[in-house]
């Protein structure tokens, strides 16, 4: 099939063109004739499979063979959950609508609010934002939402796992109530399912392909070893493999800081991105990487869905995930658009159960390697036995205080009192018991 056969006029397959695509993903395929037919779809597909179009080009049609208003209000509505996200899916629509007379955006937190609004100012035909700053701006009065006929969530299950329920709550009552509406999501769970339920309208369900998965074409592995000999180990892997361009995931934005430090001690040019830093900062350090000046971007999960770059070959899971659901989207950051690349999960003892959690969600055991020089260590020893402690056959009385007591009635030599104590009795200081002295 070819994109032509989806019912694109020749602005937009000129454009596709442009870009060197030839035909449409399996999710392009089945998505983009339902939106062109303007019926509400919740579409899942795996990270890196061309989702984006999916619902980019649709919208541009739409939008481009409407009658256009003269104040260019704005008609189609795209939220993501992170800015670098929307600055992907902004550049998408900034490349697809290149032969179209239409106007495009993109407004998120972070940056300085004027060239935003001046932008707004101008008119836009399509606007995309991340929830805080859209309701920012509305409260302020500087954009309007009555007239959007299209409204994109991307990457919804995350936007939930973000917090962002609230804000898309507080969003869907500003927008008319007749419009399209189109979910897309790498995976879905009951959470995504009922909120679609709240504001869709008899979707069309779109899935290119199983939940939960990853790319064919991603050959995943784990090594294992100890916490301590990770930072050794994937400086060795990236120097003695001669990797070029490596994304490697953290939990911690202290830990992403320190391994990006460690690494450029080695003589790895390397950069960290995560929210601690500035928008400008994180532009700047992944035009670098893009551009090759940066070895190794070092990332906590805010980029694990807003990263597009072009044949990366290198994914590291420093650390493993926490939920499951996020290690897919990780590795989803390699083997895009049909391209091949490569998982390396480095897995302590302590992250066995995570392993564990990842296998059932994607119906796949990885195989598992261990490095030479960098071999676990054995479980843990028993306890050290501590003399005059713990001696099996030997119980220590329930009181002691009474079983001292009871030796010195007994008259018992080893309980008398110490030399030089001025007590006759033998038994030592007399000791404070409640209820004994006013």
């Amino acid at each position: 099939m070819s994109f032509k056969s989806l019912g694109l006029s020749t602005s937009l397959l000129h454009a596709i063109n442009k870009k060197g695509y030839t035909e449409p993903s399996p999710i392009q395929e089945k998505a983009i004739p339902l939106v062109l037919e303007r019926k509400d779809v919740l579409a899942s597909a795996q990270t890196g499979t061309g989702k984006t179009a999916g619902f980019v080009l649709p919208i541009l049609e739409i939008l481009s063979q409407s009658k256009q208003p003269k104040r260019r209000p704005i008609r189609a509505l795209v939220l993501t959950p992170t800015r670098e996200l929307a600055a992907q899916v902004f550049e998408n629509v900034k490349e697809y609508s290149e032969f179209l007379p239409l106007s495009s955006t993109v407004i998120f937190g972070g940056v300085n609010q004027n060239p935003q609004i001046r932008e707004l100012r101008n008119g836009v035909d399509f606007l995309v934002a991340t929830p805080g700053r859209l309701l920012d701006l509305h409260s302020q009065g500087k954009l309007f939402l009555n007239q959007v006929e299209v409204l994109v969530l991307d990457e919804a299950d995350r936007m939930l796992d973000m917090g962002f329920l609230r804000d898309i709550k507080k969003i869907l009552p500003l927008l008319p109530p007749r419009r399209q509406n189109l979910l897309f999501s790498a995976t879905f769970s009951k959470e995504i399912k009922m909120l679609a339920g709240s504001f869709m309208f008899d979707p069309e369900l779109v899935e290119a392909t199983p939940e939960n998965t990853a790319v064919e074409k991603i050959v995943q592995k784990i090594y294992r070893v100890d916490k301590g000999k990770k930072a050794p180990l994937v400086i060795k892997l990236i120097k003695e493999g001669d990797w070029r361009q490596v994304l490697i995931f953290m939990r911690t934005k202290y830990g992403a800081n320190r391994l990006s430090q460690r690494l450029e001690k080695k003589g790895i040019t390397s950069a960290a991105i995560h929210s601690n830093k500035s928008q400008g900062a994180r532009t700047k350090a992944l035009a670098g990487f893009k551009e090759g000046k940066i070895r190794v971007l070092v990332a906590t999960d805010i980029a694990a869905r807003g990263l597009d770059i072009p044949l990366l070959p290198h994914v590291v899971n420093f650390e493993l995930p926490n939920v499951p659901e996020d290690y897919v989207h990780r590795i989803g950051r390699t083997g895009r658009a049909g391209a091949s690349g490569e998982a390396i999960s480095l897995v302590g003892a302590e992250e066995t159960d995570l392993v564990r959690g990842i296998e059932k969600l994607i119906q796949e055991k990885l195989p598992t390697e261990v490095v030479e020089g960098f071999e676990p260590e054995e479980q843990a020893q028993p306890p050290r036995e501590v003399p005059g402690r713990n001696k099996p056959g030997k119980k220590k009385p329930h009181n002691a205080s009474r079983a001292k007591a009871n030796n010195r009635q007994q008259g018992n030599p080893e309980a008398k009192g110490r030399p030089g104590n001025k007590n006759k009795s033998g038994g030592g200081k007399r000791r404070f018991r409640p209820g004994r002295h006013r």
